[in-house]
């Protein structure tokens, strides 16, 4: 159990760190501050656009507090049975990137939208780095159960 618990936290702090990004520094390049994106500066120009994207960007910030926090939660008093379900639950949610941000995010690569080049390739691989970990961490509890 001991194996979840540490996945679990090691996640939340990461995920801390982005929240600390995107609500204090948006416009870093570093984590998932939104800095990467060329359209991000155009959203400055334009005070209607630059409020709806600050709001979607606390938004989301605030939508990771809510999952660290649970985690946390999870990691402190939740037997292994619910954290074995909040790791699958980890695993198929970010899963998601690819089916719906992943094709998005190439697109506006492949079309100079995002400075580094290759940056989604970058993120693809940092996101099924996560999801390999959280499969790993499953199979070792399984086998020393």
């Amino acid at each position: 159990m001991v194996i979840l618990s540490v996945v679990l936290l090691a996640f939340s702090f990461i995920e801390t760190l982005n929240i600390i990004l995107l609500y204090k520094m948006p416009g870093s390049r570093m984590g998932n501050a939104v800095g990467v994106f060329k359209a991000y500066e155009k959203t400055r120009q334009d005070p209607e656009i630059r409020q709806f994207v600050d709001y979607l960007i606390n938004w989301v910030a605030g939508t990771k507090l809510i999952f660290v926090v649970l985690l946390i939660g999870i990691v402190i008093t939740g037997p292994a049975e619910t954290k074995v379900f909040s790791v699958i639950a980890l695993i198929f949610s970010i899963s998601t990137f690819f089916t719906q941000l992943y094709p998005k995010l190439k697109k506006m690569d492949k079309e100079e939208g995002i400075d580094p080049a290759g940056y989604s390739r970058t993120l693809a691989k940092m996101i099924a780095g996560f999801i390999a970990i959280f499969a790993i961490a499953l199979a070792v509890y399984f086998v020393t159960k």
